[in-house]
């Protein structure tokens, strides 16, 4: 299938609206080979994906050397390739490497810096380890309170990077070094922050407009269509259960799902079943019905995964199937849905 594009915030920049979500390829969970890693890329490509986005922290460079060598080899303007700052990596002893949620990562460590050095510096790592010339969209990752553990450091390392880091992202686009600038977060409540105070082209939105959350709906979206800044939707299937359904072990924002979780998305499941179409259908083409809405970027570790997005995005969702979540009070009534 050709995928359909939409245009990045007020950028001349064009985004597939299903996009590859690179943090699987840093051996997120599982280790993966890097032939393996290739071909998963591939698959994308020839599938005709054309947004691709990876960070410094998946895999602890990981992510970001996998995707470039294999993109490396395409022709360079014919996709759209974000990556991060903030979270730069320094050597270390392996012995003494953590990688979290990231098996068999390579003996550095990330750590934070959102300085005006830092970013610059940042980038250019990024792009020794991509092997290209030039990225096109880079974000501002992780201020929010999930990674930075209080509010207080929050708002610490924001004014950090808009006091210092964001002045380097500023120089970055206006030299045309990169063509859009914004944040990699994982609560929109700090992506509204950023777009106060700001002047950014997209945020990339991990989990939080999806089937099983619609807050963002209030403020952060309706300001993102005033301001024309687009939204990128990572993990739509809030880290799999909206893919996997409500099954024992199956995980809600990167821990296991709780039972109120499991519950609600029963609810879905069988609305589904009465409506014939996947649970992941539904997951993945929802949040695509918001105008402020660009791409969602699902990760996958396989050629058949790629696949199974793609099929999973084909997939035609009848109206009623909406209007049924919204009688159920599962959506919000005002939640924009696709047409």
């Amino acid at each position: 299938m050709s995928l359909p594009e939409r245009r990045l915030g007020k950028t001349t920049l064009s985004v597939t609206e299903l996009g590859f979500g690179g943090a699987p390829l840093g051996n997120l969970y599982a280790s993966m080979s890097n032939a393996a890693a290739d071909q998963t890329v591939k698959a994308a490509y020839d599938l005709d994906i054309r947004y691709f986005d990876t960070a410094p922290l998946y895999g602890y460079g990981l992510s970001e050397r996998r995707m470039g060598l294999t993109l490396g080899a395409l022709p360079r303007d014919s996709f759209v390739l974000s990556t991060k700052v903030g979270r730069r990596l320094r050597a270390m002893d392996p012995a003494q490497v953590d990688g979290v949620i990231f098996e068999n990562v390579p003996p550095f460590q990330p750590y934070f810096d959102y300085s005006y050095d830092g970013v610059m510096r940042s980038f250019e790592d990024s792009l020794q380890r991509l092997g290209l010339h030039r990225v096109d969209i880079l974000l501002i990752h992780d201020v929010d309170t999930v990674n930075q553990g209080s509010m207080a450091e929050t708002e610490r390392r924001f004014r950090e990077v808009m006091g210092s880091g964001y002045k380097a992202l500023e120089k970055l686009r206006a030299e045309g070094v990169v063509s859009a600038i914004g944040a990699g977060l994982n609560e929109w409540q700090w992506c509204q922050k950023f777009a106060e105070e700001g002047d950014f082209d997209c945020f990339l939105l991990a989990g939080r407009y999806t089937l099983l959350e619609q807050e963002s709906l209030d403020t952060f979206l309706p300001l993102c269509e005033r301001k024309r800044i687009s939204v990128i939707i990572g993990g739509p299937y809030n880290t799999g259960i909206l893919a996997t359904g409500a099954v024992a072990g199956a995980y809600y924002n990167y821990a296991p799902a709780p039972p109120e979780i499991l519950a609600n998305v029963k609810r879905i499941e069988d609305i589904c079943h009465r409506h014939q179409i996947s649970l992941a259908a539904a997951a993945l083409r929802f949040p695509l019905g918001h105008p402020a809405i660009a791409s969602v970027i699902p990760g996958a570790r396989s050629i058949r995964e790629v696949q199974s997005n793609i099929e999973t995005f084909a997939t035609k969702i009848p109206g009623d199937f909406w209007a049924e979540l919204k009688h159920e009070g599962i959506l919000r009534a005002d939640a924009p849905t696709p047409q």
